[in-house]
C-alpha cells in the first residue's frame, strides 16, 4: 500500500488486515485504472507472502498450492469483491464496517476496536 501511495496511484482512507482477508477503502488517482492498481497490489502482495512463507514457514506454503496452469500458488480469491462508494452515506457505512470487523465474535480478534493493531 505504501508503494501505491508514494507513487501517487491511490489515496488510502482506511484499511484493516484480518486473519484471512483485508478491507481497503481507497481512491485510484492520477489517471490510473482501478483494475491495474488492484492487479498490481494483489500480485505484489502474493509474491511477498510467498517469499515470507518459503523462508519462514514452508509447511504453510504447501497449503496454497494451486492446480491452475498459470500459477503455482493461490493466495487471493479470484475476482475480489469491490464496491463503489458513490455517496457519503455508503462510504460511512463501509468505514464503520471496516472498523468494527475485528471485534466481531466470529473472528475472536479483540473485544474493543482500539485494541486491534
Amino acid at each position: 500500500m505504501r508503494f501505491l501511495v508514494e507513487n501517487e496511484r491511490v489515496i488510502i482512507y482506511a484499511f484493516v488486515v484480518m486473519s484471512n482477508h483485508i478491507h481497503i477503502i481507497w481512491s485510484v488517482i492520477n489517471g490510473h485504472e482501478y483494475k491495474d492498481v488492484q492487479r498490481d497490489f494483489l500480485k505484489f502482495t502474493a509474491q511477498q507472502i510467498k517469499f515470507d512463507l518459503a523462508k519462514n514457514h514452508p509447511e504453510v506454503l504447501e497449503k496454497f498450492i494451486s492446480n491452475r496452469k498459470d500459477r503455482k500458488y493461490q493466495f487471493w480469491q479470484n475476482r475480489p469483491l469491490s464496491i463503489a462508494l458513490y455517496t457519503e452515506m455508503v462510504f460511512q457505512q463501509k468505514l464503520d464496517y471496516l472498523h468494527n470487523n475485528p471485534i466481531q465474535p466470529k473472528w475472536g480478534l479483540c473485544e474493543e476496536i482500539q485494541a486491534y493493531k
